[in-house]
């Protein structure tokens, strides 16, 4: 299952009103934080448990940094 089911799943099950959601996307990536080196690691909703398990799983090596996304669901932007 990818991300986006993910969320739709969980919005289902959890029968939430359409409000404006922030969620923190963390993901673990090389030194040069490139996009194609991405492992995604889950989706938070403070930026402070994203850090907290980040640490907790030993994300931040000498060799890896920690990309944290924030995410506004709900919301329509053109960019």
């Amino acid at each position: 299952m990818i991300c986006e089911e993910l969320f739709c799943i969980a919005i289902v099950k959890n029968n939430l009103n359409p409000t404006i959601m922030t969620l923190f996307v963390l993901y673990q990536t090389d030194v040069w934080k490139s996009k194609s080196s991405r492992i995604f690691c889950g989706v938070f909703d403070t930026r402070e448990k994203a850090i907290d398990n980040a640490k907790y799983n030993g994300l931040y090596t000498h060799y890896s940094e920690v990309i944290i996304l924030e995410v506004t669901l709900n919301l329509f932007e053109e960019t």
